[in-house]
């Protein structure tokens, strides 16, 4: 198998960058196409009592296993197997469990900070940043925070104002001058989807 086409997907928490990943990723068969969340790469935090890992600043660059998210995509592009983390939010913590990921011909990379390291930004093919307004990501993180994770209004806004907004001016919002496009609006813009998936089947096609 020829190198597999690997396509980075960032933005702000919120932003709707799961949601182009899910589209571009359901826009070809699954024999081809395979995802990788940076979000389950959270460092496994087992050392600490669940009051110190609730207090983890999980959108800085420290928060991640950086180093084994790179081999793993370094493996996947030498058409290896991984088995991917799975992150559990609600006990902050990685499960013993893992999800057994195989190489295929496009691999999807998203997090908010997947182009923030330099070792990641070298390998990736297609880089991608999804540019949202600010209203509009607190609005959604905030609901999902709420049905998801079992949070409170109160304790998602003093994350945001405290850690998630410094800390996306910070590390996310500067990495959109490496981006090769800058969807705005997230998964609502088809448009954007359409060109990245006809791009993406182009490169596929070239490379037969």
């Amino acid at each position: 198998m020829k190198r597999p086409i690997l396509v980075g997907i960032t933005g702000g928490t919120g932003s709707g960058k799961s949601t182009v990943a899910n589209k571009l990723y359901e826009s070809f068969n699954e024999e081809c196409i395979a995802m990788i969340e940076q979000d389950a790469y959270y460092k496994d935090q087992s050392y600490l009592t669940f009051e110190e890992r609730v207090k983890t600043n999980y959108d800085h660059p420290d928060a991640f296993d950086t180093p084994l998210l790179v081999e793993h995509l370094e493996k996947l592009l030498d058409g290896q197997t991984i088995y991917k983390p799975i992150y559990d939010y609600k006990i902050h913590n990685r499960k013993e469990e893992t999800v057994k990921v195989e190489s295929k011909e496009i691999i999807i990379v998203e997090g908010i900070l997947i182009l923030q390291e330099p070792t990641i930004r070298e390998l990736l093919d297609i880089k991608i940043y999804v540019d949202t307004d600010d209203d509009v990501r607190i609005i959604r993180r905030m609901l999902r925070d709420i049905n998801e994770r079992g949070r409170t209004v109160e304790s998602v806004i003093e994350q945001y104002l405290q850690v998630v907004k410094p800390m996306h001016t910070q590390f996310t919002e500067p990495t959109k001058r490496y981006a090769d496009i800058i969807v705005p609006e997230g998964g609502q813009n088809k448009v954007a989807i359409d060109i990245l998936v006809s791009k993406m089947k182009q490169i596929l096609l070239e490379d037969k």
